[in-house]
């Protein structure tokens, strides 16, 4: 059985787990004894190490056949100084893993001013948090052509799920850009962006960029419209546009005002995976029939990470 090094053991990766028994010897980075415990119970060989203590990484090099590489990049700065001291731990021996899955995020494409994109759209991110992220992709290109790999960079756009709704935003009453001036946002559930991730560990050949998203773009205000009826809270007021970025935090605005519509046809054709949420109102849709849910959800007060 081949072994699979997962390096970001999160949600999306937990999420993959019972996908991967079974096809895999799956070994998952772990910085603490309680998430060593967590990824033991799910089936996975925990190994403790730390992305920002490269010492730790030697301990890495020549476990893997492949990776899946989820770890966010550090909170600042426009490189990902992690990605660049795993790759030059796992550089040294004399086995490296041959296939690559980086979850990266469209962030990287910038603004599009509401435009549709593929992949072949070129890099303009507008934040330092895209900024890292498209280092992160640069640095796996050059591994991968160095070193024979091959390689998937998966772009997600907003990831969500039961327990990551942007609810906060709602019981906050953060003001939504008017409809009339709107952006377009993208999204793909977590368990969906997940399948994708194991698909993409069939691919033993070059370098290839999916865009990870659900098929149908909304503009922002919907979604939260949306969300909200389906969960019968009060939607927050829609402002013209300039008005909404004077009232909200630089981050915030990051994810408000920029606007692109993604296309995924290439994803579903290559990859093979049938999404189980095609859309976020196909999944407010199955929401509002089950009470339960939805009031667990409410409970939770959960937060989009």
């Amino acid at each position: 059985m081949r072994t699979l090094l997962i390096i970001g053991a999160g949600d999306v990766a937990r999420r993959a787990m019972p996908l991967l028994r079974g096809h895999w010897r799956v070994l998952a980075l772990c910085r603490s004894a309680d998430a060593a415990s967590r990824w033991r119970a799910l089936g996975a060989v925990p190994l403790h190490a730390d992305l920002d203590n490269h010492a730790s990484l030697a301990r890495l090099a020549g476990l893997a056949d492949a990776a899946l590489l989820c770890a966010p990049p550090p909170g600042h700065g426009r490189t990902d100084p992690r990605t660049r001291k795993l790759l030059y731990a796992l550089a040294k021996a004399d086995s490296i893993p041959q296939q690559w899955v980086y979850i990266s995020t469209s962030g990287v494409y910038g603004d599009a001013t509401g435009r549709w994109l593929d992949e072949t759209a070129a890099l303009r991110p507008r934040n330092e948090r895209a900024w890292r992220r498209a280092d992160a992709e640069a640095a796996l290109r050059r591994f991968a052509i160095r070193h024979g790999c091959a390689l998937t960079i998966l772009r997600a756009p907003g990831i969500y799920a039961d327990d990551r709704l942007p609810l906060s935003r709602l019981f906050n009453q953060t003001p939504l850009i008017a409809d009339a001036e709107d952006s377009w946002s993208n999204h793909i559930h977590a368990d969906d962006l997940a399948r994708l991730c194991v698909a993409a560990l069939s691919r033993r050949h070059g370098i290839r960029v999916y865009n990870a998203c659900d098929a149908l773009p909304l503009p922002v205000s919907r979604w939260y419209r949306a969300l909200a009826e389906t969960l019968d809270l009060p939607c927050p007021p829609q402002l013209p546009r300039e008005a909404v970025k004077a009232s909200v935090s630089p981050q915030q605005w990051s994810f408000l005002g920029e606007s692109r519509r993604l296309d995924n046809r290439r994803v579903l054709r290559e990859l093979g995976v049938a999404l189980r949420w095609p859309s976020v109102l196909d999944y407010l849709a199955a929401l509002r029939q089950d009470p339960a849910r939805r009031a667990a959800i409410l409970a939770s007060q959960a937060e989009i990470r």
